[in-house]
């Protein structure tokens, strides 16, 4: 196996794929280079001198200048590289020719799954208990414990509460969010049933927000309010009783694959994301998409620096001009808090490998493959287009992944090189960039995408994630759903009454 891997040509940095010491020889493309540092796994090296100022070079495209004289075999870091990204850009359409799948539909692949009264599937048939407002927050997890022990049936998969801290006092946007964002979350197809448990004085009034859940299921989508019941435990109870004999007559039945929609997500990143979990990902978007199924990719924050890319795969003029407003209206929400648009990436990627924003995202990006952009959404929209869609939401990774779930996707699908416990409201298959990382964290991570470093197939790996991306549609839990790591969380923007 190879010690390194150059990703393009015309790249002037390659990435160790193991620590290498310093005096190691190597020949990368009939050059001999002698490294003048110990480069920790994930990181870069000069191939050829890169005079100070001049442009670093990798995925093919500028991740930053140098911060000074850098020569043949030395590590390059956050430490002698720094951005190009400043401000506000304007932008021009250039659209790349319309993408030609190397996938064609397969129209016997399927997953067990639920068909709704909606006409809508899911792929989980679970009991949900979702507070309007965080004054309840004590009522709706208690009822949920009440109504586990008493749950026997093994077609209910789970029974949830969803606490959060919101639904009153808020103003404007953040209000609207929160509306938003409870609305997706009480239609989504995973939810057999749903309980929504009001106080009666919030500023999310129950009966207001019942307004803006449309034509719903009056059966399966129930409300108390507290205020106006004696006994809230004894009154719920009898709701979730209701709702769970419902619930137990659901079956799964084949279903097209095609009719998945999943979310694209990364957190914890390290400089193998992007050569081995996030291409995956986006070797697997590319193929959902040809079997006529959604994919949506977001964190704009996390676009910056590889934006055109995405601008030029859109389908229409119109489409193209969503997306420069998806990204600059997140570059404008950055200055109008006095905060520098490119202060990332973290210190987590940094330790990891990655040394500038566009580094982060032209391998962030990496997860969306090669398909067309078909649609984008704002944060709390629900997916209306199959295809590609763009979303959005901050690079957070609860408060993403969250806006993920509630525009419709059935799952998300999360790669990380430093590993992670959490999860959103819908399955969350965690991907590790690196072998180290899964054979560490088996409670925390589901796939291992670091055999592709010298011992997996690009397409054997793929489709090896096919077959078990279809075991979770049909019913296999995620190591999130085998913990109980089950949250939410809301974007929040501006003013707290």
């Amino acid at each position: 196996m190879d010690k390194y891997i150059k990703i393009n040509r015309n790249d002037n940095v390659a990435v160790a794929l193991e620590p290498i010491c310093q005096g190691t020889l190597l020949l990368v493309d009939g050059s001999r280079i002698t490294l003048l540092d110990d480069i920790p796994a994930g990181h870069k090296f000069a191939l050829q001198d890169i005079d100070d100022g001049e442009k670093v070079v990798k995925y093919g495209y500028p991740i930053g200048r140098a911060l000074e004289n850098i020569k043949k075999g030395m590590w390059v870091s956050e430490r002698n590289i720094c951005t190009l990204l400043s401000g506000i850009e304007d932008y021009c359409y250039a659209p790349y020719p319309f993408y030609q799948s190397e996938y064609s539909l397969d129209e016997s692949l399927t997953f067990q799954g639920y068909r709704r009264k909606s006409g809508d599937v899911g792929i989980r048939n679970e009991l949900w208990i979702v507070p309007t407002v965080g004054c309840v927050n004590g009522v709706v997890e208690k009822l949920a414990a009440l109504i586990r022990n008493e749950i026997e049936s093994e077609y209910v998969d789970a029974v949830v509460a969803y606490p959060h801290n919101y639904g009153c006092s808020q103003l404007g946007d953040d209000h609207e969010n929160t509306r938003k964002i409870l609305r997706d979350l009480v239609l989504h197809p995973n939810a057999g049933a749903v309980l929504v448990v009001g106080l009666g004085c919030e500023n999310n009034q129950p009966s207001d927000f019942e307004k803006i859940l449309g034509d719903y299921d009056k059966e399966r989508i129930r409300f108390m309010v507290t205020q106006e019941v004696d006994d809230e435990l004894e009154y719920g109870m009898t709701i979730l009783r209701e709702l769970y004999a419902l619930m137990v007559t659901d079956r799964r039945e084949p279903l097209p694959f095609g009719l998945l929609r999943l979310g694209l997500k990364c957190g914890g990143s390290d400089g193998l994301s992007g050569i081995t979990a996030n291409p995956l990902l986006g070797d697997f978007s590319d193929f959902l998409v040809a079997q006529g199924g959604t994919t949506v990719l977001t964190e704009v924050p996390e676009m910056f620096g590889a934006e055109t890319i995405l601008m030029n795969r859109c389908k229409t003029e119109s489409l193209f001009s969503k997306t420069v407003l998806l990204i600059n209206n997140f570059k404008d929400y950055f200055l109008k808090n006095s905060q520098p648009i490119y202060e990332n990436p973290s210190p987590g990627n940094k330790k990891g490998g990655i040394s500038t924003l566009e580094e982060k995202s032209l391998g962030c990006i990496q997860k969306s493959g090669m398909s067309d952009v078909c649609d984008v959404l704002n944060y709390g929209d629900r997916i209306k287009v199959s295809g590609l869609n763009l979303l959005s939401a901050p690079g957070n990774d609860l408060v993403a992944s969250t806006a993920l779930a509630s525009s419709g996707c059935h799952m998300v699908l999360f790669t990380t090189g430093r590993g992670t416990p959490f999860g959103t409201f819908v399955p969350t298959v965690k991907i590790s960039t690196n072998t180290a990382l899964y054979n560490k964290k088996k409670n925390w991570i589901d796939f291992n995408a670091g055999v592709l470093v010298g011992q997996g197939n690009r397409k054997d790996v793929l489709n090896d994630f096919i077959n078990y991306i279809k075991l979770v549609a049909s019913g296999k839990k995620t190591v999130n759903e085998k913990n109980n790591y089950r949250e939410i969380a809301l974007f929040k923007t501006g003013v707290t009454l």
